[in-house]
């Protein structure tokens, strides 16, 4: 009976050795096959793209509306707090450092929101949060309805 545990303990460790054979072979094998990528185009992306090239006017701007002509673009958020003399001096100092920029101060109980900024473009707002880094905390890009500024035809 001496003999008994020696082969239990056998028998585990190839039932172990089964074990981890069965799981981990099949895993490396599947992980060192390359496989190929096909790309099926709809044929319905080549009608759009010569629908837009037909949809330009003069001067090659195409006439379609965009987000920005909608009334929708962006605004950088300077404050966000609960303090309504807070949110008026931060107004007023952005105001000093910036004098042609509107600035918009709303109040969503409990907080007052200082933005800054009509911009048509992500990219314009950003290059301002660059500007304001350092003089205000909290700056954010809020996307939503927008007071567009005049665009400029250069028909002088």
């Amino acid at each position: 009976m001496k003999n008994a545990p020696d082969y239990k303990a056998i028998f585990s460790n190839i039932a172990g050795c089964i074990f981890f054979i069965t799981i981990f072979v099949p895993v490396t094998a599947q992980a060192q096959t390359r496989g190929t990528v096909e790309v099926i185009k709809d044929a319905r992306i080549d009608t759009l793209a010569a629908r837009r090239s037909t949809l330009k006017g003069s001067g090659g701007v195409a006439v379609t509306a965009t987000y920005s002509t909608l009334g929708y673009g962006y605004r950088v958020q300077i404050y966000n707090g609960t303090s309504r003399k807070e949110a008026y001096d931060v107004q007023e100092r952005f105001v000093n450092q910036h004098p042609g920029m509107r600035t918009y101060i709303t109040y969503n109980e409990p907080d007052f929101k200082v933005r800054a900024g009509d911009f048509r473009s992500r990219l314009e707002a950003e290059k301002l949060m660059q500007e304001l880094r350092g003089k205000f905390t909290s700056l954010f890009i809020i996307e939503g309805k927008i007071n567009p500024p005049k665009i400029n035809t250069g028909n002088d």
